[in-house]
């Protein structure tokens, strides 16, 4: 903790005035001797004197003081020999270095800052007269926190040059332990009750170690502000803590506290009133106030009633007000009537808005996300409002602002926002060979913050065995001033499903699509977008959930022959974002909703709904626990007819689960499967050699089942808690960088025009392949731990994560590593 008594004295050592006598005289000449690193014009600006003057007695002494006070010598003493005036100085040793040795309770950041202050720095010359001062000012730091027998040293050694080292040593010892606090004068409520309230423990046993009754003088200060808050708002309006004794043993090992109190009896409230301007809403402010007339007296409504009066009155630039309550205490009848006292000030305008830290983010960027302005008045709401919006940009890891009155006007302020920026993309490069996926190549930048515009840039080549992917995209959020956004992206695909445990098929895809999104408010935005694609369906394994698909579109006379599609999508989406930044968030919520659906004209007619949602909840004041939730929906599903066939939602299109979705599992493991119904062939003849003729087809009854993969589905859900705990072994500063959390997941996916009805007059063992994947009660579940790191490559993400509910043949995972995934 810093050091707040510092105390300096300034002595004159050594002063005389020599064969000057009582008259005064004209100097003719002024000659400074023992300059060494002071320059002689930097002396002279300390001298009140110059030649041709006329000085006296009080004209050397004023001379003396000025140059004592210059900072720079130690002794100085004036000479006159005739008309010449001779000041001898010897100057004050320069700072060489500054050590420490033997703190622990101090680091030395805040011992250099309490020196500083002092202006004992390095390179500075040496007042020896504070260090007496800084001795017994930590002497006294650390009698505070309860180290009496701590001691401190401050040896000055001489060096060449007239420098010197200054070594601070100190020897702490142990510090002293709350043996007892004894509480006089309390009837109401027993010791045990107000001592709950004491974050100060007394004469722990030796099991309790991981708590500490180490006595800090401010540690209990703040302990009986607690009981006299626990009083007042009880109404115990005359409640008073009428004495403190601090004894301590004779070891100085072991403290001693008693509290003398006077607890008073109850008041209530008899009604209040305002006095002074409340801008003509005097009503307003009446209706929301919490005080009311004939409750107990609360002093801890009182107190909020004035911040927020304060509060409503800064939001129309009265920064300063002022707002005091003044009670009005009927002791016989036990009442108090309240007056709010409120004086706004002056109205105080914004003369400028100054951005810092932003080494990467272009000014305008930060600014374009204030709603409070320069020129206007002074708003909280507005001030907080956009650092909101500013902290809510994924590049920035931190916001602040300061409010600095501007010297000689009660009415005007500079407003400094300091920014710390962050990672706000992603690279990816690699190339590596594997016997299960071959040759891979990839590289990928995804940039949130493009050369510090604040545009979205992202490009991907992907190469590996079973998918090549090649996509550019490019997203501007303020393409018109106000707001409105537009992005445009082009992409091509190849893909073969078997290589990704999913049912074998090769597609081949490539459009563009563009999209644009308007701001409703502060926090809501709606979007609509639109895509061109072409595809190339082939080599698609026949099976039971793509029997629409073929039925619709094979060429009978070319049966093999690919599916092409031309699609047209149009999307609409809304959004909904309170969060309180952009990464790693600890309050508010994110909310998205999409719809999109295939134009009529498009060969393939199908929509798609999606809804995704994450709300943060913070349990501690400073946010370094927090409870979180998600949850996420979609359905889709074909619409009309072609070729006489109903349109389903395309198996290419399903909706599937990612191991991030749902950790513990890989990926597409909980997918339903993909079946495929072959007849039982019955063998015909023997032939001679043993052989058989061609089989004659079977009755339905006795057709096979035969599973081919996960295929996906047409719905799915997932659901989520996380809390949020603080990183052990990390900083403090490092939380906005580093997340850890104990999380709950549950998620499934199934397809509702899955039909086990279908099935039920084949024989019993083909049936039990079967499961119910339009049942959406099958979910999966899984519990574990992750940690997140904000890297310079990227978001990287670890997993610990044990399945809580999972079917035979799902494949599970309990290490999962990831990058570019957040939550």
């Amino acid at each position: 903790m810093p050091i707040k008594k510092h105390l300096a004295v300034t002595s004159l050592l050594g002063a005389s005035f020599a064969a000057l006598g009582q008259n005064s005289f004209i100097v003719e000449d002024l000659k400074v001797e023992g300059l060494q690193r002071v320059a002689l014009g930097a002396a002279l600006t300390h001298i009140p004197i110059n030649i041709g003057d006329t000085i006296d007695d009080f004209t050397v002494s004023k001379t003396i003081k000025a140059l004592y006070q210059s900072g720079h010598f130690d002794n100085i003493k004036v000479l006159r020999d005739g008309g010449l005036l001779v000041i001898q100085v010897i100057e004050r040793p320069t700072i060489s270095s500054i050590e420490y040795d033997g703190n622990k309770d101090i680091k030395d950041e805040q011992l250099t800052q309490s020196l500083e202050e002092q202006n004992i720095r390095q390179g500075e010359p040496l007042d020896r007269t504070v260090l007496d001062n800084i001795e017994k000012g930590l002497t006294e730091f650390f009698h505070s926190i309860g180290k009496y027998n701590a001691k401190v040293d401050i040896k000055v050694t001489s060096l060449p040059r007239n420098r010197v080292k200054l070594q601070l040593n100190f020897e702490e010892g142990d510090a002293a332990s709350v043996r007892q606090i004894n509480l006089v004068g309390n009837e109401l409520f027993s010791d045990e009750d107000l001592l709950q309230l004491f974050e100060s423990q007394q004469d722990l046993p030796w099991w309790q170690f991981l708590s500490n009754d180490r006595y800090q003088k401010k540690t209990i200060e703040g302990d009986l502000e607690k009981i006299k808050s626990f009083y007042l708002d009880r109404g115990y309006l005359r409640f008073n803590i009428d004495s403190t004794q601090v004894s301590v043993s004779p070891e100085r090992d072991a403290v001693y506290v008693t509290a003398n109190m006077t607890e008073g009896e109850q008041y209530t409230v008899k009604g209040f009133d305002f006095i002074g301007d409340l801008l003509g809403r005097e009503e307003l402010v009446r209706a929301v106030l919490p005080l009311r007339s004939g409750e107990l007296y609360n002093g801890s409504v009182v107190t909020s009633s004035e911040e927020f009066i304060k509060s409503f009155l800064a939001r129309f630039g009265y920064a300063n007000a002022e707002v005091r309550t003044i009670p009005e205490i009927d002791d016989e009848k036990k009442e108090v009537k309240l007056t709010l006292s409120v004086n706004p000030g002056k109205r105080v305008y914004v003369r400028r808005i100054i951005v810092e830290g932003n080494q990467i983010t272009a000014d305008e960027v930060v600014r374009r996300e204030m709603t409070q302005l320069e020129g206007a008045w002074l708003s909280n709401q507005q001030l907080e409002r956009s650092k909101l919006q500013i902290q809510r940009l994924p590049y920035m890891e931190t916001v602040d602002f300061a409010i600095n009155p501007v010297p000689g006007q009660d009415d005007l302020v500079d407003v400094d926002f300091k920014v710390k920026e962050q990672p706000a993309g992603s690279f990816q490069a690699g190339l590596a060979y594997g016997s299960y996926a071959g040759l891979q190549f990839n590289i990928g930048v995804s940039e949130s913050n493009f050369l510090g515009t604040g545009n979205q840039l992202a490009f991907n080549i992907n190469t590996a065995r079973g998918s090549n992917s090649y996509s550019i995209s490019y997203t501007d959020p303020y393409f018109t001033p106000d707001g409105v956004s537009q992005g445009s992206s082009i992409f091509y695909r190849d893909f073969d499903g078997s290589d990704f445990g999913i049912v074998g098929y090769n597609s081949k895809t490539y459009g563009i699509g563009t999209n644009i999104g308007f701001p409703i408010d502060a926090v809501n935005r709606v979007n609509f977008g639109l895509r061109w694609l072409e595809e190339e369906l082939d080599n698609i394994t026949e099976f039971e959930q793509n029997r629409v698909l073929r039925e619709s579109f094979t060429d009978p006379l070319n049966p093999d022959a690919p599916f092409n599609f031309t699609k047209y999508e149009l999307s609409v989406g809304w959004s909904r974002v309170t969060i309180n930044r952009g990464m790693f968030p600890t309050d508010g919520s994110r909310q998205s909703a999409s719809f999109m659906m295939t134009t009529p004209n498009s060969d393939l007619n199908f929509f798609k709904l999606n809804y995704d949602s994450r709300f943060y909840w913070p349990i501690t004041n400073d946010h370094s626990w927090v409870f979180s939730a998600r949850a996420a929906f979609g359905y889709g599903n074909g619409y009309g007819k072609t070729n006489g066939a109903e349109q389903t939602l395309p198996f290419q299109e399903f909706f599937r689960i990612s191991e991030m979705e749902l950790r513990g599992f890989k990926r597409n493991t909980i997918l339903p499967q993909a079946i495929r119904r072959e007849p039982n062939l019955i063998p015909g003849t023997p032939n001679a050699d043993g052989s058989s003729t061609t089989g004659i087809g079977g009755d339905e009854q006795f057709d096979v089942l035969q599973p081919y993969g996960r295929i996906g589905g047409n719905a799915k859900a997932l659901a989520g808690v996380e809390l949020i705990v603080p990183t052990p072994f990390m900083d403090e500063d490092k939380s906005s960088s580093v997340r850890t959390s104990l999380f709950v997941d549950v998620a499934n996916v199934w397809d509702t025009e899955f039909d086990l009805g279908r099935y039920t007059e084949l024989q019993r063992d083909q049936i039990a392949k079967l499961d119910d994947y339009s049942d959406p009660s099958r979910y999966r579940a899984s519990a574990g731990l992750s940690v997140q790191w904000i890297s310079p490559m990227g978001p990287m993400l670890i997993s610990f994560a044990y399945p809580l509910k999972k079917e035979e043949d799902d494949d599970t995972e309990t290490i999962s590593f990831n990058i570019s995934n957040t939550f």
